[in-house]
């Protein structure tokens, strides 16, 4: 309990789908790795991701155990990251780790490298659950490293209806007790399964329909927030939220009287990803890094102090019993999909709409 509560007053999250404050032993603030000079020599290694997402007992064992310091540097969005690595040319960093979606466009790009994997004694302890998906359908390229599900939260003293599903959340018992996160292709796409199509539609006139459902929900969104959505729930700012994985982990570890649902409409599934990049500086460190949080008891660590479902399989019996049950995939998952890169002109109807729900809910 003590890790989820210093977890609630540091995290800050941000996930395409998913969805992770820690620092790194050479440096933890957010700026770039820098050019990598000293990882060329073997001393250190940069580590390129969001704030928080390793434990810092972690990393100082990794360093005590190597001599290799990490040098851990932060983005807010995959899209900046990107960037940085599309200017750095593949160099400067040695492991990033981001959003399937943004993975794709890295790959696409030759921006990482294809993974020697007889350097890396865990590779079987990865869940399979969460290998050849869509990104890196064949795994030469990357190692997961947490997956989420957007799920809603309520609190049933604090709602008059039994939700079971996004439709629910259009009940007009619901005004101003709603709380959405701020991803727009998620809650947008929830909009689209509650009429029964993709998150990944291209048809511009369903994502319009979608649009104009969205308004219909206006009345209810008392806050649209990426940033500890579940502190508003624990503390009854809101009654009920769409989440991202670690915060429902957070909110339900504080209130166990919460309930979760997975949608009957279906399930959004993200996956992040560890990979080195094409010119990483230090790749031998890279390798030596990954293999060290493949470890069954480290991962172990990095998941309790994430709060998102485990993709080390291996890993699952070293999760203390209090975390177990958030921690690891639920058997009772309905259908899944998992967001993916669309059209330019997708894209534009689905900012649209999104600035137009935004400004009617005052936000």
């Amino acid at each position: 309990m003590k890790k989820v509560l210093a977890l609630i007053l540091s995290l800050s999250l941000a996930l395409g789908m998913l969805a992770g404050c820690g620092g790194g032993s050479a440096s933890s603030g957010s700026g770039d790795a820098g050019s990598g000079s000293s990882a060329a020599q073997g001393g250190q290694l940069n580590l390129f991701t969001w704030q928080g997402m390793f434990p810092q007992e972690v990393l100082d064992g990794f360093t005590a155990e190597t001599g290799i310091e990490v040098n851990y540097a932060n983005f807010d969005t995959d899209e900046n990251m990107l960037a940085k690595l599309e200017t750095a040319q593949g160099g400067d960093y040695d492991v990033i780790i981001a959003d399937d979606y943004i993975i794709q466009t890295v790959i696409a790009e030759g921006l990482a490298q294809k993974l020697d994997t007889s350097k890396l004694s865990g590779w079987g302890n990865i869940n399979p659950v969460y290998q050849g998906q869509f990104y890196d359908p064949a795994d030469e390229y990357t190692v997961p490293y947490g997956a989420g599900v957007q799920t809603i939260v309520y609190n049933p003293a604090a709602v008059n209806v039994e939700i079971n599903g996004y439709a629910d959340l259009w009940d007009s018992s619901l005004a101003d007790n709603l709380g959405i996160i701020a991803n727009y292709r998620v809650i947008n796409g929830m909009v689209l399964k509650t009429m029964g199509e993709s998150y990944n539609t291209e048809d511009t006139a369903l994502i319009e329909e979608a649009g104009q459902r969205l308004l219909e929900l206006a009345p209810n969104i008392r806050l649209i927030k990426d940033d500890n959505l579940q502190d508003d729930i624990i503390s009854g700012e809101v009654g009920a939220a769409v989440m991202y994985t670690s915060q429902v982990t957070m909110a339900m570890m504080a209130n166990p009287e919460l309930e979760v649902v997975f949608p009957e409409e279906g399930i959004g599934l993200g996956i992040m990803a560890m990979f080195i990049p094409s010119q990483a500086p230090n790749a031998d460190a890279a390798y030596q890094f990954i293999d060290y949080i493949l470890r069954p008891e480290i991962s172990a660590q990095c998941f309790e102090y994430m709060g998102y479902y485990c993709t080390n399989l291996a890993a699952e019996e070293h999760i203390s019993e209090e975390y177990r049950s958030f921690l690891t995939l639920p058997d009772h998952f309905g259908e899944t999909e998992m967001i993916q890169p669309i059209s330019a002109e997708a894209e534009e109807v689905h900012n649209r709409v999104w600035t137009e729900f935004r400004s009617a809910c005052g936000q």
